[in-house]
């Protein structure tokens, strides 16, 4: 007498359940990593309509020469005369615009220098 065989037909879901916890993993990775990504932003404040003062633009131009807001710098060292000017601004906000002809390592080199002087926030000024 033969035996018969069954087969099951319905699908073995372990599988699909293991597979389904592996994806929730790797999106729980993937949403803390974006989390720790996250930018620091500076939102401007409410303010009663009295206007602070003017931004701190940085010209470097041809040959490294400074200017801060059209003033030519005067001193030995761009850290130095970083310092002083922001000695008695609460702000420590400065923008730097670059000449196209200097290198992308003098420009950051610049970003060191300024960083060195206790700036907290340096931001690029676009060419128009």
């Amino acid at each position: 007498m033969r035996r018969q065989v069954s087969m099951v037909t319905e699908p073995n879901m372990v599988p699909m359940i293991d597979v389904l916890l592996v994806l929730l993993i790797i999106f729980f990775l993937a949403a803390v990593e974006m989390v720790r990504r996250a930018y620091d932003l500076q939102l401007p404040e409410h303010t009663t309509g009295v206007p602070g003062p003017p931004p701190m633009v940085l010209t470097v131009g041809p040959g490294l020469k400074y200017e801060v807001n059209g003033q030519p710098l005067q001193g030995a060292t761009l850290q130095g005369d970083v310092e002083t000017l922001f000695r008695d601004r609460p702000e420590r906000i400065l923008y730097v615009k670059a000449d196209r002809t200097l290198t992308y390592q003098q420009v950051v080199n610049v970003f060191d220098a300024v960083r060195g002087a206790g700036v907290k926030v340096t931001a690029i000024v676009p060419n128009r």
